[in-house]
């Protein structure tokens, strides 16, 4: 009888022993809550990245914008995924929509346009930007140390007025300036705006001639010929597309043309005090990796590039018949 009894005890002490167990892992999955496991823990941040067009600056802002975010503490846990949208706007909105559909955990959209679409498109996932020259005036953020909502980023705003000054010293008989942008980039608006201003306050003459998509460029470069004496293009990613063909026909007219990017001077620009897009990109990259490891975006108010360079085209400067001393170019970025 007692060896019964305690066959009986036992059996009900193995069965509490695995009710219990079975309990235990249940629990961890109640109120809708996921079972933590090591996938979970080392499942990747996946961050979507999006630009309207295929160019030399923008490609440079993504490739540093990335080598930025694999080179921090976070990189082996992320997942790049890069989409371009080839000069469609509607492909823009398309590319976003999929990474909001996705849920990434992060939107870097580069250039205004994207910008834009992506603020549009959600108010959950963070945005960081790069080169959005004037992010306030574009509707990004209500101004440049408050960035309550879920964007912020790099501005990759140019210095127009020590542009005019550079021009000023390397061609000093320059008199009036040919002005050419495209009217529905706001970041060229708002450059030329800025432009006209220092003319006017310098009693410098000034003519534009606007365009509203590539093609068009030919002939607003060729409807200044004879009414200037040099060309001023801000930062506009339909003219820098297709910027050698502005800068052949310059040339051709011996007028030298300052630009508002390093790219441009390289396209065969004259020379520019200019945004260096390796700069830029690890600068966006640097902020989204502080932002993916816990920082709030309120913390991360929106940057402006911090580096700019002297850059002066050689080729396009012999070209246009222009002798410069070593002394006045010592401290430029030389292209030849």
């Amino acid at each position: 009888m007692k060896k019964l009894v305690a066959l009986l005890i036992s059996a009900a002490m193995i069965t509490t022993l695995f009710t219990g167990c079975s309990t235990k892992a249940e629990s961890t999955e109640t109120n809708n809550q996921p079972a933590v496991t090591e996938t979970a823990k080392t499942e990747k941040l996946r961050v979507g990245i999006v630009q309207a067009v295929n160019h030399p600056s923008l490609d440079e802002i993504r490739e540093y914008a990335i080598k930025g975010l694999e080179e921090s503490s976070i990189g082996k846990n992320i997942e790049i995924i890069n989409k371009a949208a080839q000069g469609d706007p509607a492909n823009v909105n398309t590319k976003i929509s999929h990474f909001v559909g996705d849920e990434v955990d992060m939107i870097i959209p580069i250039a205004t346009g994207a910008a834009q679409s992506a603020a549009a498109a959600t108010k959950d996932i963070p945005i960081v930007f790069a080169a959005v020259s004037y992010p306030v005036k574009a509707g990004l953020v209500e101004d440049m140390n408050v960035t309550d909502k879920n964007i912020t980023g790099v501005s990759n705003a140019i210095a127009i007025e020590d542009i005019f000054k550079l021009s000023q010293k390397l061609t000093p008989e320059v008199k009036t300036y040919g002005f050419i942008y495209n009217t529905s980039e706001v970041n060229a608006v708002a450059s030329t705006e800025r432009a006209k201003a220092y003319c006017d306050e310098n009693g410098l003459k000034y003519v534009e001639a606007t365009i509203t998509n590539s093609s068009e460029l030919l002939q607003a470069a060729q409807s200044l010929m004879g009414k200037v004496d040099a060309i001023f293009v801000p930062n506009d990613n339909t003219i820098a597309s297709a910027m050698p063909v502005l800068s052949a026909e310059a040339i051709k007219a011996g007028i030298p043309v300052y630009t508002g990017a390093d790219s441009m001077v390289i396209d065969g620009g004259f020379a520019t005090v200019g945004i260096d897009y390796k700069v830029l990109g690890r600068q966006v990259g640097d902020m989204a990796a502080r932002i993916l490891q816990g920082q709030s975006i309120s913390d991360n108010h929106v940057e402006v590039i911090n580096q700019y360079s002297n850059i002066i085209n050689m080729t396009t400067a012999k070209a246009l018949g222009l002798e410069l001393g070593q002394e006045t170019i010592k401290d430029f970025k030389v292209i030849e």
